[in-house]
Parts: C-alpha cells; sequence; structure tokens
C-alpha cells in the first residue's frame, strides 16, 4: 500500500511546533466561551440533585457515542448504571455488571473528575489496561498496558477492500520515535504551555490521535484526554456536555478533517476551527438535554401524587425509560419485554396508567396498539425528585 505524494505531519521538519492563527479563532473561542458560560449559570441555578442528573445524562452519552464512533456498541442501562454506582447517583435498579463498559466508565471518569492529575505514562496504560480487559480487541491479541511494538507493520488507518485499500494515515514509527515522542507529549500536557484552554484540548486531541501510541483504542483515548482538558477549562469534574456525541453526529466530517490535518503542514487552524464549532455545538446540544432532565423532574413530581397508589418497580422503569427517550412505538408487547413479566402483566400495568392519565394511546396508526406520554402542563420544580 502506498500513501502517493502526501506527507504527514509528524514527519515535519518543525514538528510538533503546531502553529495557528489566534486572529482567526478568537471569535469562535468567544462565542464556545460564552455558551459554556450560560450553561453553567443554568446549571447553578437548579440544585445539586438536577445537576447531578444532568452530568449521569452526559456522560452516558459521552461513554456510549465514544465507542460507537469506533463501532462498538454498548449497552446503556449498563453504562448508566456503572456510571451511577460510581457518582452515588440514586437511579433506581442497577443492571448487570458489563466488564467492558466498566472499562470505558472507568476511563472517562478518571479523564474528568480527575482532571488536574498529571497526565503519565502509568496513567495512560492503565486507561488502556481498563478498556482491554481480556487483552483482545475482537478476536485479535494486542498489547495491552504499554506502547505498541508495530511487531506486524507499522500503524495505519486504511479503508477499503483487501488489496486496493486506500491507507488515511500512518502513526510514526515506535521503533526509534514514540518512546521520546509520547515523552514531549506528556511533558507539555502537564505544563504551562501558554495557549488558552480550549486551544490546548484540541491540540491534545489532535497530537495523541496523531501518534497513535497504542495497538488499539487511540480514538477513545484522545477523547478521553481531550475531555480532561476541557474539564479543566470549565473548572469543574463534572461533565454537562459531551463533546464525543456530537463528534458521533459529525462523524464523516471529524475523520475527513483529521485526515486533511495529518496530511498537511503543521498550521492547524483549520482543526481548531472544526475543533470549537463541534464543541460549540455539543454545548448547545446540552441545553436541550438539560431541558429533557428538568422535564423528567416535573413529570415525578406530577405524578408523585400524595396519598395515590404508587407506581410499581415497572411502571417507573418503563415511564423512565419514555422520559429518557425510546425509540420507535411503545406496545404492550415491547413492555413485557423490556419489563420482563407476562403479557397479561403488561397490559395490567398500562391499563392503569391510561387510567391515571399518565400514558395515552398514540393517534399513530399500525397493526399494534402503542402507548405514549400525555403531554401535560407541568408545574415549577419544586421538592425531592422520583428516579
Amino acid at each position: 500500500m502506498k500513501c502517493g505524494h502526501n506527507v504527514y505531519s509528524w514527519q515535519a521538519s518543525d514538528w510538533p511546533v503546531w502553529r495557528f492563527d489566534l486572529d482567526v479563532l478568537a471569535q469562535p473561542l468567544s462565542e464556545v466561551s460564552h455558551a459554556q458560560g450560560l450553561l453553567m449559570g443554568r446549571l447553578a441555578d437548579v440544585g445539586l440533585a438536577l445537576r447531578d442528573q444532568a452530568s449521569l445524562s452526559a456522560l452516558t452519552e459521552d461513554v456510549l457515542k465514544t465507542s460507537e464512533i469506533e463501532g462498538e456498541q454498548l449497552n446503556v442501562e449498563s453504562i448508566r448504571s456503572s456510571i451511577a454506582r460510581r457518582l452515588g447517583v440514586d437511579i433506581g435498579a442497577l443492571a448487570p455488571v458489563d466488564r467492558h463498559v466498566e472499562g470505558v466508565v472507568e476511563m472517562v471518569l478518571d479523564a474528568t473528575t480527575n482532571c488536574h492529575a498529571l497526565v503519565t505514562q502509568e496513567r495512560l496504560f492503565g486507561w488502556h489496561a481498563a478498556l482491554f480487559p481480556t487483552g483482545y480487541s475482537g478476536l485479535v491479541r494486542i498489547a495491552v498496558g504499554g506502547w505498541r511494538n508495530d511487531a506486524t507493520g507499522p500503524m495505519q488507518v486504511v479503508s477499503g477492500p483487501m488489496g486496493r485499500e486506500r491507507v488515511h494515515f500512518e502513526a510514526p514509527p515506535p521503533a526509534d520515535r514514540l518512546e521520546p515522542e509520547m515523552g514531549r507529549f506528556l511533558a507539555w500536557a502537564n505544563s504551562t504551555s501558554g495557549e488558552p484552554a480550549l486551544i490546548k484540548a484540541g491540540l491534545a486531541h489532535l497530537w495523541f490521535v496523531t501518534l497513535h501510541p497504542f495497538d488499539d483504542g487511540n480514538g477513545r483515548m484522545a477523547r478521553a484526554i481531550g475531555d480532561l482538558f476541557l474539564a479543566r477549562s470549565d473548572g469543574s469534574p463534572q461533565r454537562f456536555y459531551s463533546l464525543s456525541a456530537q463528534i458521533q453526529r459529525e462523524r464523516k466530517a471529524y475523520y475527513d478533517i483529521l485526515e486533511r490535518t495529518q496530511k498537511a503542514s503543521l498550521d492547524v487552524t483549520e482543526w481548531l476551527a472544526w475543533f470549537l464549532a463541534t464543541l460549540h455545538r455539543a454545548v448547545d446540544q446540552a441545553q436541550h438535554t438539560l431541558n429533557a432532565v428538568l422535564a423528567k423532574t416535573r413529570f415525578w413530581q406530577r405524578w408523585a401524587v400524595p396519598g395515590a397508589v404508587p407506581l410499581n418497580e415497572r411502571q417507573v422503569k418503563m415511564l423512565n425509560r419514555l422520559l429518557d427517550g425510546f425509540e420507535g412505538k411503545l406496545t404492550s408487547s415491547k413492555w413485557a419485554a423490556i419489563a420482563k413479566c407476562s403479557p397479561d402483566t403488561a397490559l395490567r400495568d398500562i391499563t392503569d396508567l391510561l387510567a391515571r392519565g399518565i400514558l395515552r394511546k398514540s393517534d399513530a396508526g399500525g397493526r399494534s396498539t402503542s402507548y405514549e406520554l400525555v403531554d401535560v402542563t407541568l408545574p415549577p420544580i419544586a421538592g425531592p425528585v422520583l428516579s
């Protein structure tokens, strides 16, 4: 496989002296900082319990989407349970432990809740070991908790059928450069290097993924490192927005800008402009997530009527699923499958919620009757929150 005439940025004589035009980036920097301030100001007014719920929602999405970018599908309930256990947030019944989920959660939480701790070789090796608890990536055994050695050939990002592969990127060879390159990266990461905090987050993400120091997991770890620097810039270890989720929504553009940047000069203004714009969209999306958290809180306040017969665990579980964004139509058969109950029990649960005015039959046609939450005007937030 050949890379044509392309020369990678790490092959430049002045590598890794990153250059960027701060005048070009000044406005997007200001705009995203303003958006962050609006979000954090709004969160400051909603109380600790709601901030915990908003953080749980953002972290769950972050873990889910950073894995989806790499083509790995994790169970959202396992993710949410794992994070809730570690943060001490009560969400009721917890899902069974999944060791693959646990590893990604451990890395993401360590990157954010311990954002001010030094980024060291040992810390990165721990993240990598957490990501690959079996020592395998799929069916392939990989070096875990250590730098790659390229024993089977150079580290390349490729696509296309066998024999006609296209090389998108080739990482620096480890034999003569990877150890000192990572030492230089870590020294920069742990120093006061002078860049604006959000610029440093974008550079850290790019620099790490360009070095590609591990056999696998480099994308997830690069995004975790970016999140670490974003947490530092926010001045808070709690996460309320997910850059990984926004990158997943713009996955093709993400890979395109990475490839262009890694095959260009060390002027990374275009990458940083894309990074800041994507971050801005992630922060804006977090406002919608916060709206959903507030709506969920108001919903439970509306239906937690003193003296009323309490909802059973199945009903609470299914209503939370609807409030969190249920995909597709809710039918009695889906209720029975998710709640792990008989069809007759599912129908009794639904009938009770119809009688209470919590659910209604959907207007959408179809072969099976489906149900949705009643759209009601909800009172202002006050008092305790049910979860």
